[in-house]
């Protein structure tokens, strides 16, 4: 601790240093997936994890939401784990699957009907038949004969029993990730447990799960103050990217996936070739290697290989205007287009938005501190794998509205778009930069999930370049992207208002 409490205070006051850089083994299985080592001798414990490059970006109308959705299906079990009777299970599965398909011809069959003002909600049960009435009956009646053979939680019983921690798993717009940490004595354990839900997958609870994942988007996004704003926001900023949709999906998307639709999905994405796995931790690298080929090299290759996303962002020729009324603080969001991961312009954007952020940044010393106009305020860069943006938020200190909070945000980037930084300034952030990317390293978990990050995103080896191109940056750089990007016609505003007046309409009405 003393060491890096030096090399900390050492960082901030001198100038560049040269940064810290990752060494990992790469092995890659005949089958195409890639694994990454990075032995740490000392701590008897290894972070493991493995990430499929597959995200809501890969999706498609219809079927948003599917990559998070199979984020929680990989952990319904195999062949062996989370069930008492696999020949009973599969059988079960049969059924509700032929089930579900009659109750999907009746659900379609009352769609044109409310298309054509028939009726008024194809959801209310009075517009059911008699014959749609019963399938929902037999579905609930599977339903309730599958969740009497399953074994809940197996996966992470067995785990935690054998000492892990942690297990979890995330989806992105651009990456789905599974991560655990285990004892090192306990690494074969690993190998087998997600190599066999790789290779022998039983997507258990599917049309269950589908609901449990539509109510977790009530509550992440319908039922928040603003995030049925925020979804528009994001669906206007891109017009004709696939970053248009949320990760979580559409709501009659989550509806009408079915389990077949899921599966294809699952052959294209979830094939070893679309996979890359990395170990950080105590472990010797021919026996991690050795355990890779015994059980990850007996998945099979995938028959189609995933095609790369073609629907890019067209380019904004006009400023976007979204103005919302809710429960929540008066703010401000401005966003620009700008550019996708490991990009050439994106660590001249990331030093600009440091220069922005924090108590010491621009931004709060001047609309907080001095001007009084903002109670908050910050700055975003957000470079995902095809495309990315930067983003200015100010929350309105009373009696100043949104408007105003636009107006003083417009006026630091004008600042930075006509005049050139000072070396001093810079340099404070780039320290603080480098600093921060040193302690990310000294974590095994932080280490191994920024491994397979960079992997999703382009090349593992950008972990070793990133500092060094953030140090390069210059003033005239910050200038020059400063004045590529923040035009108004690439611009989209978002202005939040406070539903206070009887005659304010909430989020998501007619204005």
């Amino acid at each position: 601790m003393q060491f890096f409490l030096l090399l900390l205070a050492l960082l901030l006051a001198a100038g560049p240093v040269a940064a810290q850089k990752v060494e990992a083994q790469v092995h890659t299985l005949d089958n195409g997936m890639k694994f990454l080592f990075v032995p740490r001798k000392g701590d008897p414990n290894v972070s493991a994890g493995w990430v499929a490059r597959v995200g809501s970006v890969n999706e498609r109308p219809g079927i948003t939401g599917v990559a998070h959705l199979f984020e929680h299906m990989m952990f319904k079990g195999t062949h062996t784990i989370g069930t008492k009777d696999i020949d009973e299970d599969l059988r079960t599965i049969e059924q509700l699957d032929r089930v579900r398909a009659e109750i999907r011809a009746e659900e379609e069959a009352l769609i044109e009907k409310h298309r054509r003002g028939l009726i008024d909600d194809p959801k209310d049960p009075k517009n059911r038949n008699d014959q749609h009435t019963a399938r929902i009956e037999e579905l609930n009646a599977l339903l309730a004969r599958q969740r009497e053979l399953i074994v809940k939680d197996e996966f992470d019983r067995i785990y935690t029993s054998a000492g892990a921690s942690g297990m979890n798993a995330g989806t992105t717009n651009d990456f789905t990730i599974y991560f655990i940490n285990v004892p090192a004595n306990k690494l074969e354990l690993w190998y087998w447990l997600e190599s066999d839900r790789l290779l022998n997958p039983v997507f258990r609870e599917f049309y269950s799960e589908r609901d449990v994942v539509h109510e977790e988007r009530r509550l992440r996004v319908d039922s928040t103050p603003t995030g049925k704003i925020d979804e528009q926001y994001d669906a206007m900023f891109w017009q004709s990217s696939p970053y248009s949709w949320s990760v979580i999906g559409w709501p009659s998307d989550l509806e009408g996936l079915t389990r077949e639709e899921a599966l294809s999905f699952f052959d294209v994405y979830y094939a070893p070739n679309n996979l890359t796995a990395a170990l950080v931790g105590d472990f010797e690298t021919e026996e991690a290697i050795r355990l890779a080929e015994k059980y990850f090299g007996r998945l099979k290759p995938g028959k189609t290989k995933p095609e790369v996303v073609r629907t890019r962002e067209i380019e904004q020729l006009a400023e976007k205007r979204l103005i919302a009324y809710a429960e929540t603080r008066p703010k401000v969001r401005i966003r620009y287009h700008t550019v996708a991961d490991a990009h050439a312009d994106e660590p001249a954007l990331l030093m600009l938005a440091s220069l922005l952020n924090g108590r010491t940044g621009r931004l709060y010393k001047s609309l907080v501190l001095e001007q009084k106009v903002a109670a908050d305020a910050g700055a975003a860069v957000n470079g995902m794998k095809f495309d990315g943006f930067f983003e200015l938020i100010g929350v309105a200190r009373e009696p100043n509205k949104p408007e105003d909070v636009e107006k003083a945000l417009y006026a630091e980037v004008a600042v930075l778009a006509d005049q050139l930084v000072g070396e001093r300034e810079l340099q404070k952030v780039k320290n603080q930069q480098m600093a921060g990317d040193f302690r990310r390293l000294q974590s095994k978990s932080s280490l191994m999930m920024q491994l397979l990050s960079h992997e999703a995103l382009g090349e593992w080896e950008n972990i070793n370049r990133f500092s060094d191109r953030l140090q390069a940056v210059t003033p005239e750089d910050i200038r020059r992207v400063a004045r590529k990007y923040f035009s108004e016609e690439n611009r989209n505003v978002a202005l939040y208002h406070p539903r206070e007046k009887a005659d304010a309409p909430a989020a998501g009405e007619q204005q």
